[in-house]
């Protein structure tokens, strides 16, 4: 037994010296670099972030390596935003997901804000605005509502520093759903919800032009007429607005997109929906009110180009 032990210890032995020479031989500089380390050698450009512009190109993003970041000066410096990219993209319409989804955020010098739902069960969700006021140094979340279905549409927009808009919709089935309008007097900081339209079907816009003066427009499946609604008085009670299509445009111009002011009255461009073929569907009818949105007369055709057609 004894010798076993010692035939054991001997081999032991061996192996240690065996091991702590080529341990000694081996460089110290060639240790394996880790994953991190590979893939910068490999690809040193895989972390750069490349910004993604709105029109005016004043404040950039990126969805890159599955996190969003802003940037104020052309991507030189970035600012992390600390939104979770799947709640972006949440919901019952995902968009394309390269790009944030149209009208769901805000970038500009003085405001970036993201719009996105939250799931709190299996059946209810909040909605949340992120938002900034210091290009990103410090960021504050606000609870627009916190029990709401799956959304698909969605906006955000501030007419002022303190006066803004949410409105959603959700609870799809088939071609009817819920919308709501949420609004805002401090900045994003609180919400209160407007009394509802009353209208189940499917909203394709909305919004306000000024703190009282708001419209939603529905109609995204099949439409064949404009149906817009007004509110004059904060969203207390809408009313739907008259828009007199000609007779040679019936089934045509058949959903309004939101409303601007021009000079003295309201401009309203109404498009051939989803699937209009008159004149390649490049062409849009134009309408105006003088009485702040109730009614609505044809002015003209205008041509568009492809981006703005439908």
């Amino acid at each position: 037994m004894k010798k076993i032990i010692l035939i054991t210890a001997s081999v032991v032995m061996v192996g240690l010296i065996i091991s702590i020479i080529i341990y000694l031989q081996y460089p110290q500089s060639s240790s394996l670099p880790t994953n991190r380390e590979e893939q910068q050698d490999i690809s040193p450009e895989a972390e750069k972030l490349q910004p993604i512009y709105d029109d005016d190109h004043t404040v950039g993003y990126s969805l890159q390596n599955k996190e969003l970041n802003i940037t104020f000066d052309k991507g030189k410096t970035w600012q992390y935003v600390p939104v979770e990219i799947d709640n972006l993209f949440a919901g019952e319409y995902n968009g394309n997901k390269q790009e944030l989804i149209k009208n769901s955020y805000i970038l500009s010098e003085n405001r970036v804000a993201f719009l996105y739902m939250e799931k709190t069960n299996e059946y209810e969700n909040k909605v949340v605005l992120t938002y900034s006021h210091d290009q990103g140094k410090t960021w504050k979340d606000a609870i627009v509502t916190d029990r709401y279905p799956m959304i698909r549409f969605r906006k955000v927009a501030f007419l002022t520093e303190e006066f803004g808009y949410v409105i959603i919709s959700g609870d799809r089935v088939v071609a009817q759903e819920a919308s709501n309008v949420y609004i805002t007097y401090d900045g994003g900081e609180n919400w209160k919800e407007t009394n509802q339209s009353g209208v189940t079907r499917l909203i394709s816009d909305g919004g306000f032009i000024d703190e009282q003066t708001g419209f939603l427009s529905y109609g995204t499946i099949n439409p064949d007429e404009p149906e817009l609604y007004v509110t004059q008085d904060g969203g207390n009670t809408w009313t739907q607005a008259f828009t007199n299509v000609p007779e040679n445009y019936h089934e045509i111009f058949v959903t309004a997109e939101m409303p601007v002011k021009e000079e003295a009255h309201l401009v309203l461009l109404v498009n051939q929906g989803p699937n209009g073929d008159y004149k390649g569907g490049k062409v849009k009818g134009k309408f105006i009110s003088k009485d702040n949105g109730k009614t609505w007369e044809f002015s003209k055709e205008i041509e568009v180009d492809d981006q703005e057609a439908g």
